[in-house]
């Protein structure tokens, strides 16, 4: 583990900066790579995007702002060509490439809002991320995934209603996410990926990275466990279970965890 992926998970939640966050975990698969040039690019946006609009103080006027430059001007869209390219998860890459998935690309557009001092969030929403600009009387909605288009009321409640037909569970809000929550995303699109691909040894990587820069995400701690215990680890997975214990109150999984734990002899 690296210095950056252990401070990403030991600082304050309000201390983590979204883009410098993304690119620390991209090095982790570039070693050695120069960083300064995607550092360039992300303040050319932000130099770009005052131009354009540092004085706009509608959250619509500074949602247009971030659709032309991200969109029109640097050439930011989603790959939907080659969806579940791991590179699409990867900001590096996506820099390099000006394509991604919509946590990867909703991620510059929050970041660019937010060195202008804009309020801007990566929005959880089923099946989707979005980003939300703006707070109380007249946010903004946009999808970076199409050009940084306006994502209207109806359309947003059609997105909900459709997650919540079938065996799915009922909808009922959609929520800005926290900062690490954002990054442990997309890490997970890439461990999805990987274990999709079968390369189960990447996806344990991927998720000890989230372990660590997420600690207090159990998901992650579970599936740690599980991979471990494919790749015929015992020790490790007993380890990565009992951290699980540790951190969860949940009745249901931490009976769950116990059995397996009382499952598993040590070598």
């Amino acid at each position: 583990m690296t210095e950056d992926l252990i401070h990403l998970g030991l600082i304050d939640e309000d201390e983590i900066v979204l883009d410098e966050g993304a690119l620390a975990l991209a090095l982790l698969d570039h070693p050695g790579v120069d960083t300064a040039p995607y550092e360039d690019l992300l303040e050319a946006v932000a130099i770009r995007l005052e131009a354009v609009a540092g004085h706009a103080t509608s959250a619509r006027e500074r949602a247009d702002a971030l659709s032309a430059v991200l969109a029109d001007e640097f050439g930011f869209e989603g790959d939907q060509q080659t969806y579940d390219d791991p590179a699409n998860a990867d900001l590096m890459q996506v820099i390099d490439r000006r394509r991604g998935l919509p946590v990867s690309l909703s991620i510059l557009y929050v970041s660019a809002a937010r060195r202008l001092g804009w309020t801007a969030n990566v929005l959880d929403v089923p099946g989707h991320v979005l980003v939300l600009i703006g707070e109380d009387a007249a946010p903004v909605i946009v999808d970076p995934f199409r050009g940084g288009i306006l994502v209207e009321r109806d359309q947003l409640a059609a997105l909900v209603m459709a997650a919540s037909t079938g065996s799915s569970p009922a909808v009922r809000h959609v929520a800005a996410m926290p900062n690490r929550a954002v990054l442990v995303r997309l890490l997970l699109n890439q461990a999805s990926r990987a274990e999709q691909a079968g390369k189960g040894r990447r996806a344990l990587e991927l998720y000890a990275r989230m372990t660590a820069m997420a600690p207090a995400y159990g998901p992650a701690w579970w599936e740690r466990a599980r991979l471990e215990l494919v790749d015929g680890d015992v020790a490790a997975a007993r380890s990565s279970l009992t951290s699980l214990l540790e951190i969860t109150r949940e009745p249901e999984l931490r009976h769950r965890v116990t059995e397996t734990l009382a499952s598993l002899v040590a070598p």
